[in-house]
């Protein structure tokens, strides 16, 4: 046998499996049964998981199996994820389970979500198709399974609450193979009940108790949800606890977290509506009596009045009051009509006071006269600018360059044009020009 080049001691091999396993394959889904499942005190749970041809070790730690809705028991098909790993102290390789649900949930999930994407997609879940509960129901259809809890508590509520309730319970499978069918058919059936000589009911209530996603997916099937959307009566789902979602409850009119709280939703309290019609019934009897006696009282005073005895003298009476609310109506107009003639009378002295047309061509002959003054005003600066502007045009010519030309003065350009002032700074042959008062010439400077 060859020399071993390396020993390894029975650790650093475990290290190397344990590293090889998380580092290449790392965290997995893994499906099988639930076998040899034991609690530790400490919270933790181990168990083997295992199918026909071969098991793995699992460990469920405690913060994960706190999220677990229902406890781990052996014999229980599930899929678990998490990252197998090394136990080095034993030797054992086993799954770190972070997850664990039902079998076949994965896909029960994902067929959900696909079908809630078509539907939505058609436009079934729009507020716009919900139809509006009656407020006070009188005939209740309860589409659910005639053995189950949810029938018990919601006949017991409805009972309770409304006992002038007509129930219609049609009994369906709310689990299993079919129990979809049968679920649709029932609705539809219950929108031809007067046909099938049954009542026609104002509100139809599909659902049942809680369960997991299997036991539920009756009511998450299309042929359930298409019923639902159709049904010209009000549907109200109530499926499951109050966290369980189905496609039913976005189909339907009304979603109720648990069948008991659809029942309360349905039916108003009894208790509650008698005190508001006592209510309301105190009210009209206090308002009713008011009237009542009022019109008593005004038959009373009729009755012991003059009109019952002597009515040709009330209507003379009444004649004789007319008159005079005439002829005080005609003084008043007559004292009225005086009193706005002298008030017309007194603003037009006052107009006449003012003569205003006077005062109107006073104003006009006025600011005629100032407007005379100030077209004169600026005529006479505008003359004495022009002087001015003549007198600075002669001095300008008399001091500027040409003026001085004209006295006999000559000027001295060099070749770059300007005036040259001191000879020391020409240059021997350097070419200037000299402009006089009429024409110019060139030189050369010697």
């Amino acid at each position: 046998m060859e020399p071993a080049d390396r020993v390894f001691s029975v650790a650093q091999l475990t290290q190397q499996i344990r590293a090889l396993l998380e580092n290449e394959i790392g965290d997995v889904w893994v499906e099988g049964e639930i076998s040899n499942h034991r609690l530790h005190s400490s919270g933790h749970q181990y168990f083997t998981l295992k199918d026909e041809r071969a098991q793995i070790q699992c460990v469920l730690f405690r913060g994960a199996g706190a999220r677990l809705a229902e406890t781990l028991r052996d014999g229980q098909q599930v899929q678990v994820f998490g990252g197998v790993t090394v136990y080095e102290q034993r030797g054992n390789y086993q799954i770190i389970v972070r997850l664990v649900q039902p079998k076949g949930l994965g896909s029960l999930q994902a067929r959900f979500e696909a079908l809630k994407r078509k539907l939505e997609a058609e436009g079934l879940f729009e507020s716009q198709w919900k139809k509006e509960i009656p407020r006070f129901p009188r005939v209740v259809a309860l589409v659910t399974s005639p053995t189950g809890a949810a029938i018990r508590d919601m006949i017991n509520i409805l009972s309770r609450r409304a006992p002038w309730l007509r129930i219609l319970v049609f009994p369906v499978r709310v689990q299993g193979q079919g129990g979809e069918t049968e679920i649709a058919r029932a609705i539809g059936l219950l929108n031809r009940a007067v046909e099938i000589g049954l009542p026609q009911p104002d509100t139809i209530v599909v659902g049942r108790g809680g369960g997991s996603l299997e036991d539920l997916w009756n009511f998450n099937e299309e042929v359930v949800a298409r019923a639902i959307f159709a049904s010209e009566i009000p549907v109200i789902s109530a499926v499951g606890h109050e966290i369980d979602f189905t496609i039913a409850d976005f189909v339907a009119d009304l979603r109720a977290p648990t069948p008991s709280a659809a029942a309360e939703l349905l039916a108003p309290d009894i208790a509650e509506l008698r005190r508001h019609f006592d209510a309301m019934q105190k009210t009209l009897a206090h308002r009713v009596g008011g009237v009542i006696e009022q019109h008593a009282r005004v038959l009373e005073l009729t009755a012991r009045g003059q009109l019952r005895s002597e009515p040709g003298r009330q209507l003379r009476e009444a004649e004789q009051r007319l008159d005079d609310l005439e002829d005080r109506f005609d003084d008043f107009a007559e004292q009225s009509l005086r009193s706005l003639e002298e008030n017309l009378m007194g603003k037009q002295r006052t107009l006449e006071r003012y003569r205003p047309g006077q005062v109107l061509a006073e104003t006009v002959h006025r600011i005629e006269l100032l407007q005379q003054r100030a077209n004169h005003s600026i005529n006479q600066r505008i003359s004495h600018v022009f002087e001015q502007l003549v007198s600075a045009e002669k001095l300008l010519q008399s001091l500027g360059p040409d003026g001085v030309l004209q006295r006999g003065f000559s000027l001295t350009l060099d070749p770059n044009g300007r005036a040259i002032t001191d000879a020391g700074k020409l240059k021997s042959g350097e070419r200037v020009r000299t402009k006089l008062a009429r024409g110019e010439f060139a030189s050369v400077v010697e």
